[in-house]
Order: structure tokens, then C-alpha cells, then sequence
């Protein structure tokens, strides 16, 4: 019997720390990237909806793979159930983990 893996992944996009779950996490042939693929999102019919996971959802909706430039990524985690996906501001995250920063950030000197 196969045992099913969920991963939480955590990565700075665009000043913005994204905390997502995925049934599949693996380096590609695209150097320089971490493809992650199966997002898990809670249930569209529950009785208590966040805010910020149905903005992940509707920003993801629709795909398939996804390519996150390696020096974004701050963590990958298997667990063993889904929490909530989120979007955090970096200011908060750099408060409440002490540092996360990103190695690039287009358009800042």
C-alpha cells in the first residue's frame, strides 16, 4: 500500500511570503527551478471560508505546474495533513520567523 505525501511549500513571490500545499514537489529539467504540481486547497463548500486561501485558489486555478525559481523557495515540508494555504506580507514574516528575505527582487536596486 503507497502512502500519500502532502508538502507544504513556502516561497517568496513578489515581496510576498505564499505558504502553499502540493501532492507533488520535484526539481525539474529547467535548471534552477522546483516544479510543483497537484495543489491541495480545503473544500469550496465549506461553511468557513479564508480569505487568503481563496485568493490562492483563484490565483492557481486553472494550473497545472508550476516552476518557482529555487532562490525564492525558503522551505519545503512534507506533512501529514493540510493546513491553510496563506499569503503573508514579508514584513510579517520577517516578524514573526526573524529573517526571511529574498536573494533577488526585480525592479529594487
Amino acid at each position: 500500500m503507497s502512502e500519500k505525501h502532502i508538502y507544504k511549500i513556502i516561497f517568496i513571490n513578489r515581496e510576498q511570503v505564499y505558504e502553499l500545499y502540493a501532492k507533488s514537489v520535484y526539481q525539474g529539467d529547467m535548471y534552477g527551478f522546483v516544479i510543483v504540481e497537484d495543489f491541495v486547497f480545503g473544500e469550496k463548500s465549506a461553511i468557513v471560508v479564508d480569505p487568503s486561501e481563496d485568493k490562492l485558489r483563484s490565483e492557481f486555478e486553472g494550473v497545472k505546474r508550476s516552476f518557482i525559481p529555487m532562490h525564492e523557495i525558503v522551505r519545503i515540508d512534507q506533512v501529514e495533513k493540510r493546513g491553510s494555504a496563506k499569503i503573508v506580507s514579508s514584513d510579517k514574516a520577517v516578524k514573526t520567523t526573524g529573517s526571511v528575505s529574498s536573494l533577488y527582487v526585480p525592479g529594487k536596486s
